[in-house]
């Protein structure tokens, strides 16, 4: 029996807005042709795919942005370390038209916020340029390779062959937003408008804006003079401040506003500021030949390689979000925000979004962080390397702080499984082959794009770098006479020595101080015996110890100035009570926030289940744990056990054998709760552990409602479910859709593992998703079936499906089915 679901909805769209900070910038993401090659098959590659008369049309037509590795089948003899997935080659091509007019006055340019990696973007058949990063934002001017007649051809190589170049999934192809940027030959500079706060008190802030101009003119013997307007506007648009200067075609120039009572940004009270930079044009400071200027207080026109500029006329603007807030660390206090010492509850997260990969919209995102939140989470590490510029939007307007990563990967490669797991002996791909080249550059840029944010409040050049004898080493760790082993294995001098790392980090470090030096640098340590003996702790300002809880006494009394907190740490409460109490320690991040693909287990685990949150975003009992031991507000959980165990992992489940002895736990922040079954209290007084500080009573199993009421007023129930029946499909009407299975009382089946399929009028169906560690999910790019539907199952009764409206304010359908179930709202 197969019955069909359907319900209509009103489609909306989060608007994106490009952080060039210049210009006039347009989504470049539609209807773009595509072609994967599979390097391990030796399809033929031609050089002609950048060619403008290449026949594409037999490409694949999608959207962007774009991840192929998650659309590939996965395989046992891939790499764990990205999930058993591959990468390859891939091809984008895109037409497009630009009318002679708009290139007379204007420079024209294609901005990607990502592409993993080694991309080479064509125009026209002529490179334009290389960026071997995968991670890092770039920007070509590409006005002197367009055509006159306005058909022009943009050709993009992927070059992820090396597949197995990080410990962790990475995705392929261009995975983040395009822009098409035009703006006039003299701008504002990419990323050219920042601000830094002086100082603040109740009556003013004091806020220093930089502005730089670029003056993309063939002929600049003529500097033009330009005029700056700077205005700062609040949360409702009015003008709290403002100034203006001079400044010339290509300079860089500081001046500085008053805001009267400023409204501070801060966790619970994320306030945004707008701060605007209008240029216009003024004389030229040095005339070329034959220029020739009216009198003064006239309308003048001044000419420049044929080129008209009037005066007064806006040439360019940008907008950023501006939040005040203060930072302060201290090494025997901690960490303070507005002044406030505080306690960071942070996590650790990488950039996929399971069946996604790394191609995720931003409302995907919101949900995961809103959630992260609700949790008590404070904090973000963006784990190891700079995530999608709308991420750190979200952070900014949810109120998390954000801990900026450059790289997890120096001059030297780290070890990787590129073929199963712990199978043969771990081998060498790696970023580390264009770290030379590249590294100064990707720090800076990392710097310069993300320093506006309010929620960055730490500037990291690395992550575990430094791990012993991977791929560094050094004699201390021999250890001394009182250690029975040496560490990691002692001392290796066939493999680079350590101190280099700390010559590293002193360049590194330099570089982010020259472009921002309101942040603190860091770095994650995970050899911190080891760099002790180098430069690199002394180098950054605040140093981060992984999963090293057993330090943090020890160093601070013997490095009274070192700022230390937990870079990445275990779930355990032993990890947390080293930061809770210790002052001088100001917090941890935990590892990890939310599952992700790659630095996978045994086949088929397609990733790591170290998360709060599951691939489909859905809060985890761990999570539940956490809010117990971060949450302000008050927490109660309750997950159910056969047997005598307490840990953190409880499913809300309760259909067992009657009378069989169960042992139910509580995670909860009050200081004791009481149990109900069927509305009749049993099990008495509960017990802690005092271990995981977990509540827990031993019952026996009765069907029926539990219901756990904390002193705090938080309470929670789980009820016993009967047999699968019906679908319940719920959406957000953005980005989400919900599918669950229920029972004839609508209560989730949370053993039911049912296949539903799903098709979509209206929209575009990007993917389905479990949470399923084991199972690879749905996703449309595989077959290219379009809407025609996609089927997986149910994972503990539950799965979510991605979507893009087709339009703005169209009708959506949903239609959901499943063999032998029926639509919820029909059921009886």
């Amino acid at each position: 029996m197969r019955k069909l679901f359907s319900i209509l909805l009103l489609a909306l769209f989060m608007k994106a807005q490009a952080q060039v900070s210049f210009g006039q910038a347009t989504l470049l993401n539609n209807d773009w042709r595509f072609l994967r090659i599979d390097t391990t098959r030796n399809i033929n590659e031609s050089a002609d795919m950048a060619s403008p008369n290449y026949d594409d049309s037999r490409w694949r037509r999608l959207n962007l942005p774009h991840d192929w590795g998650v659309e590939q089948p996965m395989s046992p003899d891939k790499g764990s370390c990205q999930g058993y997935l591959p990468g390859g080659i891939g091809w984008y091509r895109k037409s497009l038209t630009i009318p002679a007019s708009e290139k007379e006055n204007e420079c024209i340019f294609l901005y990607f916020e990502g592409a993993y990696n080694h991309s080479e973007v064509y125009v026209n058949g002529q490179l334009v340029g290389r960026r071997p990063s995968g991670f890092a934002s770039f920007l070509y001017n590409i006005t002197p390779y367009l055509h006159q007649d306005g058909k022009n051809t943009i050709a993009v190589r992927i070059d992820h062959s090396q597949e197995f170049d990080s410990r962790w999934y990475t995705g392929s192809g261009i995975n983040r937003n395009v822009w098409l940027v035009t703006a006039p030959e003299v701008h504002l500079a990419q990323w050219g408008l920042a601000y830094r706060l002086k100082s603040i008190n109740k009556k003013k802030a004091i806020v220093e804006v930089d502005i730089e101009t670029t003056d993309d003119r063939k002929d600049k013997s003529a500097e033009l003079k330009l005029q700056a307007f700077v205005e700062m506007k609040d949360a409702e648009g009015n003008i709290v401040a403002s100034t203006k200067t001079t400044i010339g075609s290509q300079q860089k120039k500081t001046v500085t506003i008053t805001v009267k009572n400023p409204h501070r940004w801060n966790l619970d009270d994320p306030y945004l500021y707008s701060l605007e930079c209008r240029v216009k044009s003024g004389e030229f400071a040095t005339a070329p030949q034959n220029t020739s200027h009216k009198k003064a207080n006239e309308t003048t026109t001044a000419v420049a390689n044929s080129k008209l500029y009037t005066l007064n006329s806006t040439l360019d603007k940008s907008i950023v979000s501006v939040g005040l807030r203060t930072l302060t660390f201290s090494p025997d206090k901690g960490f303070a925000l507005n002044g406030q010492w505080m306690k960071v509850k942070g996590v650790c997260v990488h950039d996929d979004a399971g069946v996604l990969g790394t191609a995720v919209p931003k409302e995907v995102w919101q949900r995961r962080l809103q959630e992260l939140k609700a949790m008590g989470v404070n904090a973000i590490r963006l784990s190891h390397n700079p995530h999608m510029p709308e991420f750190y939007d979200l952070c900014d307007e949810l109120g998390l702080l954000v801990m900026d990563e450059a790289s997890d990967e120096w001059e030297f490669p780290k070890r990787k499984w590129m073929k199963g797991w712990n199978q043969g002996k771990p081998e060498f791909q790696g970023t580390y082959t264009y770290f030379e080249e590249w590294i100064d550059r990707d720090v800076a840029d990392m710097v310069r794009r993300d320093r506006n944010h309010p929620s960055v409040f730490l500037w990291s050049i690395g992550n575990e770098v430094d791990y012993p004898n991977d791929p560094y080493s050094h004699p201390v760790l021999n250890g001394d006479k009182s250690m029975t082993q040496p560490i990691y294995g002692g001392y290796k001098p066939d493999q680079p020595n350590a101190e280099r790392i700390g010559r590293i980090a002193q360049r590194l470090a330099k570089i982010v101080k020259e472009i921002d030096a309101s942040r603190p640098t860091t770095g994650a340590l995970a050899g911190v015996v080891m760099s002790n003996e180098t430069a690199y702790p002394s180098a950054i300002d605040v140093v981060g110890y992984n999963y090293t809880e057993s330090r943090y006494q020890e160093d601070h009394e013997k490095y009274p100035k070192r700022v230390i907190y937990g870079s990445e740490n275990r779930h355990d409460l032993p990890a947390w009570k080293a930061v809770r109490d210790n002052e001088h320690i100001f917090g941890q991040f935990l590892w990890t926030g939310i599952d992700y693909l790659g630095e996978s287990g045994p086949w088929p685990a397609r990733g790591s289940s170290a998360g709060l949150l599951d691939l489909a975003g859905q809060r985890k009992p761990m999570g539940w744990y956490r809010a117990a031991l971060w949450s302000e507000q008050p927490t109660c959980y309750i997950g159910t056990v056969p047997g005598k165990y307490v840990h953190p992992y409880a499913t809300d489940f309760w259909n067992y054998e009657e009378g069989q002895p169960i042992r139910v736990l509580c995670y909860t922040n009050a200081t004791s709760a009481r149990l109900l079954l069927n509305g009749k209290p049993v099990g008495g007084e509960p017990q802690r552990d005092m271990d995981t500080d977990i509540l827990y009573w031993d019952i026996d199993y009765q069907p029926g409602t539990l219901r756990c009421e904390a002193d705090n007023g938080a309470s929670y129930e789980i009820e016993t479910f009967g047999r699968p029946y019906a679908l319940k499909v719920t959406t957000d009407s953005v980005t989400h859709i919900f599918v669950e299975v229920v029972d004839e009382q609508g209560r989730v089946v949370k053993t039911a593992d049912n296949m539903v399929t799903l098709s979509l009028e209206g929209a575009r169906l990007l993917g389905m998703e479990n949470g399923n560690m084991t199972e690879q999910p749905a996703i449309m790019g595989r077959s290219d079936r379009r809407n025609r539907g996609l089927s997986l199952r149910v994972h503990q009764g539950r799965l979510v499906a991605y979507f893009r409206p087709n339009a703005e304010g169209k009708a959506l359908n949903i239609h959901a089915t499943s063999p032998f179930l029926l639509p919820f709202n029909t059921a009886k």
